[in-house]
């Protein structure tokens, strides 16, 4: 296995990733846009506090078979409104769900909590954040860290933000990932200082980097108590293999078990996790060998994800609060 040209989601050809934050707020959105015509999609929710909208269509059975983009917003549930901003996008484009009289863009979304954590409570994206985001969306290089959906993302009480990683399969097939990391778990081993998920890393991917112990368990005391439903990290794993609703919905399973190696604890009562299967269908469907291997890469391509998200990640002060990055832990 070695990673993509970029080592970014955007190495599954045809999808683009575009960022846009509050100018006024710690906060901002994410908008992963399909190829034209779309992209198969599954959805696999495992937190107990999730905010999503759209996602009874990925459910198989449902009449619509592809999705136009995916949305990743903060703002808790009022940042669902993001989505909107990218529909209207997408219907000027042309793009979505034909109906009589124009096109319904599909675009189902999830969001997490940042709440107050620039200071304001009130201030979350809009249905213009969204629409921003959609407008920066480029096919190259993703930015990481402490943008879009994660901005106001905290992990472990260091600061979260956005990471991407990719695979490229023995048979030419890409899987990519996008995560925004903003969980109760950590991401960092309490005894060693290391990254949970850097050991998933290729060869030479990670810096090897250990926080101060000392500092750690400062940051763990100085953390506020967790409260149900103010986490939740989001990711967007996808492929250029022929997947169907169901295939990406496995797609999305498989991949959950990427946040367990990179997060400790995830998917709890605090948490609303989710992760979105694309498959843009590029490549032909795989057999079962490949289709294991293509799972497989799922898990892998989510831990580096967050891995590169954390080591993005600055350390971010603001009324509402300070978080330390990883990398000024481990100076």
């Amino acid at each position: 296995m070695r990673p993509g040209p970029l080592n970014a989601l955007t190495d599954v050809a045809g999808l683009r990733v575009g960022h846009a934050a509050l100018a006024d707020g710690l906060s901002g959105t994410t908008v992963v846009v399909c190829p034209p015509g779309g992209a198969a999609a599954g959805i696999d929710v495992r937190g107990a506090a999730p905010g999503t909208r759209e996602t009874d269509l990925l459910r198989p059975g449902a009449t619509v078979d592809r999705v136009h983009a995916i949305v990743l917003s903060g703002g808790s549930a009022y940042g669902l409104a993001a989505a909107h901003g990218v529909m209207e996008r997408l219907e000027a484009a042309g793009e979505g769900f034909p109906v009589p009289g124009g096109p319904v863009p599909i675009v189902p979304a999830a969001v997490l909590f940042d709440l107050g954590r620039g200071g304001r409570f009130d201030a979350r994206p809009t249905a213009a954040t969204g629409a921003a985001a959609y407008d920066a969306a480029s096919a190259g290089p993703v930015e990481m860290g402490v943008v879009g959906a994660g901005r106001g993302a905290v992990a472990g009480g260091l600061k979260g933000g956005i990471g991407t990683a990719s695979a490229v399969l023995p048979d030419g097939t890409t899987v990519g990932a996008l995560v925004a990391v903003n969980a109760v778990g950590s991401p960092v081993h309490p005894a060693t200082g290391e990254l949970l998920g850097a050991r998933h890393g290729l060869p030479e991917e990670f810096p090897q980097l250990r926080a101060s112990l000392e500092r750690l368990a400062e940051v763990q005391r100085r953390a506020s108590a967790p409260t149900p439903g103010t986490a939740t990290t989001l990711a967007v794993v996808a492929t250029d293999a022929a997947l169907d609703k169901t295939g990406c919905g496995r797609f999305a399973t498989v991949a959950h078990d990427g946040y367990a190696r990179a997060l400790d604890p995830v998917h709890t009562v605090m948490d609303g996790d989710t992760i979105f299967g694309l498959a843009t269908g590029g490549r032909p469907t795989p057999g079962p060998e490949g289709l294991f291997a293509l799972h497989a890469a799922a898990a892998a391509v989510v831990s580096r994800a967050v891995v590169h998200a954390v080591l993005a990640a600055e350390s971010t002060t603001t009324a509402g609060g300070h978080w330390p990055s990883f990398r000024s832990l481990a100076e």
